[in-house]
C-alpha cells in the first residue's frame, strides 16, 4: 500500500463533459483498495466524491475545493462465470474495456449507454440506460453486487438481499454512498457483434412515437435522432430499431474480429463554437434525407455509441461548452412531450443534437432517473445567457407532468426542482446518511441541488 495516498494528490481545474461550471479541487489517484480507504482518512472539510472517466455531463464529479478520487485504477476484469453467466470486474474497468473482454467469448453487457467511455462506477452511480430500456431496464438491473468502501469502516459486499436500502440508494445515487471497488454483472448471450438495424424517416413528432412504439412492441433497441434545429422541421426524424444479429445472418463474422481501436479526435484547442444555428439546420437536413437503407447489420459499439467514433467531441461546441437537457415524463404525458419539444424549436439557443427514446418501467431506486414512459436528451451549446432561464421553465413543465431531469447530465437545475421531480429523496438522505453520518461524501452537483441532508450544512 502506498504510504500517502494523497502525496501524489495535485490541484486540478475539473469540468463534466459539457466543458462547463469548472471547480478546482485535488485529484488523488489511489492505486488499490486499501489506499482507497486511506483517502478517505484524509480528506479535509471539503470532503470527497469519485470520478471515474468525466462522462457525467454537470458537476457530478467535481468537488471544489475538496478531494477528487480517480478511480480508473482498479480495472480488473474477472473470468467469465459461464453457468451463471455473470463477471466480475473493477470498479474503475470501463465498459469499453469490459465489452470487448466479453465478446470475444460470445458475451455482452445487457445495457449499454451511448458512450462506452464510462467505468462501472460510474455507469452504477448513475444508472445508465441504453436503447433497450423498455426491454431490459436500466444497469442497476443487471448488478448481482458490488463492493462498496463507505467513508469509514472496511469496505462491503452489497446485494439486494444483504442491504436492500444501501443497494438502491448507490444505484443512480450520483457517488454519494461511497467509492465502487467492484462488481459482479449479469451478462447475456450473443451470437455476432453485430446489430441487424431497421431504420425509417418519419415526417413529424407524431409519426416518430407512433414509429417508435411500433418499434419497442417487436425490436429489443430503438431509438429516434430528432431534428429540433427549426420550427419548420416538426420534429422529423430518423428511427431506428435493432435486434443481435444471429449466425445465420452475418455468416463469416467472428466475435475475436474487433473493431479499429483508432479513431479521429478534434484537437484541444476549438477557438469558437463550431456548432452554429445554420451549419445544424443544414447538417440535419442533410442527415435526414442522407441514403438510409431498410435494413442493415452494424457493429453493436456503432449502434450503442455512434458518437464515440470522433474523440473529444465535446470541443467542437468550443470553450464555452454545452449543456445537455435530458428529461423523462410518464407514459399519457404525450401531451406534454410535443408542447415542451415545441418550445424546444424556439430556444434561445439552437437544440444541436436530440435524441427521443422510450423507457420501461423504472427499477425501484429513488435517485434513478429512468421512469416508464418517454425520455428526450437535448445537446445546447452554451453561452447564451437566456438558456438557464429557458431550461428553468422546461424543468417545471416536467415536475408539473410527473417528469425528471437526468442527475448525470445536469449542470444548472435549481434545488427547489429535486423533491419535485424525485419524491422519495427523503428516503434516499436517511440511507446516504447511515452510510456517510459525519458527511464525508459530497460534491459540486449535491451542494448545488443539496441532495444530502448534510449538503447545506457548514463543512465539517
Amino acid at each position: 500500500m502506498a504510504d500517502d495516498p494523497t502525496s501524489n494528490g495535485t490541484r486540478h481545474r475539473l469540468t463534466g463533459w459539457g466543458r462547463t461550471t469548472p471547480s478546482v479541487a485535488t485529484v488523488v489517484h489511489p492505486p488499490t483498495r486499501e489506499d482507497v480507504r486511506a483517502a478517505f482518512e484524509a480528506a479535509g472539510t471539503r470532503g470527497l466524491i469519485t470520478r471515474g472517466l468525466g462522462r457525467a455531463y454537470g458537476d457530478a464529479a467535481q468537488n471544489g475545493g475538496g478531494t477528487v478520487l480517480d478511480g480508473t485504477a482498479l480495472t480488473a476484469i474477472g473470468p467469465i462465470d459461464g453457468p451463471h453467466a455473470t463477471i466480475t470486474v473493477g470498479g474503475g474497468a470501463s465498459l469499453e474495456a469490459i465489452q470487448r473482454a466479453v465478446l470475444r467469448t460470445g458475451w455482452s453487457l445487457p445495457v449499454l449507454p451511448g458512450t462506452r467511455h464510462v467505468t462501472i462506477g460510474g455507469a452504477i452511480a448513475s444508472d445508465v440506460h441504453g436503447k433497450n430500456h423498455h426491454v431490459d431496464g436500466s444497469f442497476g438491473a443487471h448488478v448481482e453486487s458490488f463492493t462498496l468502501q463507505p467513508p469509514a469502516g472496511d469496505h462491503v459486499v452489497v446485494t439486494r438481499a444483504s442491504d436492500a436500502a444501501l443497494f438502491e440508494a448507490t444505484t443512480g445515487g450520483m457517488g454519494l454512498t461511497g467509492v465502487v471497488l467492484a462488481a459482479t454483472l449479469r451478462l447475456m448471450k450473443v451470437e455476432t457483434r453485430l446489430m441487424r438495424v431497421h431504420s425509417e424517416r418519419t415526417a413529424d413528432l407524431d409519426a416518430t412515437m407512433r414509429a417508435l412504439v411500433e418499434a419497442d412492441a417487436t425490436h429489443r433497441y430503438s431509438v429516434a435522432w430528432l431534428d429540433l434545429a427549426s420550427p419548420r422541421a416538426r420534429g422529423r426524424s430518423v428511427v431506428t430499431a435493432a435486434d443481435h444479429a444471429r449466425a445465420a445472418e452475418a455468416p463469416g463474422v467472428s466475435l475475436l474480429d474487433e473493431p479499429p481501436s483508432w479513431r479521429p479526435t478534434v484537437p484541444p484547442v476549438v477557438p469558437v463554437n463550431l456548432v452554429r444555428s445554420a451549419g445544424v439546420q443544414l447538417f440535419n437536413a442533410g442527415w435526414f434525407r442522407r441514403p438510409l437503407p431498410s435494413e442493415a447489420l452494424v457493429p453493436i459499439e456503432s449502434y450503442a455509441a455512434p458518437l464515440d467514433a470522433l474523440g473529444a467531441w465535446n470541443r467542437l461546441y468550443g470553450s464555452r461548452g454545452l449543456v445537455q437537457y435530458q428529461f423523462a415524463l410518464p407514459a399519457g404525458e404525450e401531451t406534454t412531450l410535443r408542447a415542451i419539444v415545441e418550445a424546444i424549436t424556439h430556444a434561445p439557443a439552437v437544440p444541436a443534437l436530440a435524441v427521443l427514446k422510450r423507457f420501461g418501467p423504472g427499477n425501484g431506486a429513488p435517485l434513478s432517473f429512468p421512469i416508464e414512459g418517454w425520455t428526450l436528451a437535448v445537446d445546447f451549446p452554451a453561452g447564451d445567457p437566456a438558456l438557464g432561464a429557458f431550461l428553468d421553465t422546461l424543468d417545471e413543465r416536467v415536475a408539473a407532468a410527473g417528469g425528471r431531469v437526468y442527475l448525470a447530465k445536469d449542470a444548472r437545475m435549481r434545488p427547489e426542482m429535486v423533491p419535485l421531480m424525485y419524491p422519495r429523496i427523503d428516503e434516499w438522505r436517511e440511507t446516504q446518511a447511515r452510510i456517510d453520518p459525519t458527511g464525508v461524501l459530497t460534491s459540486d452537483l449535491d451542494r448545488r441541488l443539496h441532495l444530502t441532508a448534510g449538503s447545506t450544512r457548514s463543512p465539517r
